[in-house]
């Protein structure tokens, strides 16, 4: 079950369960739409993979036990340790390759 990371990892803006700007990659690092596009160019400073947007979780129970109210989302907040200048420099190495080839 993903964890729904509470916030950018780069920028620390705040990513609800609802945010359609919430990115992940394959390890659920979370990043937003905005840092994903101008500072890490679709590369994940951890791992090198790509991102996809994180899916929404429901609020309301349609189905029975399966709901934000279930299954909470994460509250533990976590950040790069890298700045803005050793993300881009990372990702400059390695954008042109296609994520699904890197």
């Amino acid at each position: 079950m993903l964890e729904l990371r509470p916030n950018c990892e780069c920028c620390d803006k705040d990513l609800l369960p609802t945010a359609i700007d919430a990115m992940i990659c394959t390890y659920e690092c979370t990043f937003c739409r905005d840092c994903v596009d101008e500072i890490i160019e679709n590369v994940c400073p951890n791992c090198g993979g790509g991102f996809t947007a994180r899916p929404i979780r429901p609020a309301t129970e349609y189905r029975t036990g399966l709901s934000t109210s279930h299954q909470k989302p994460s509250e533990a907040r976590i950040h790069t340790k890298y700045s803005n200048e050793a993300l881009k420099a990372f990702s400059a190495t390695i954008k042109s390759i296609k994520p699904e080839e890197r």
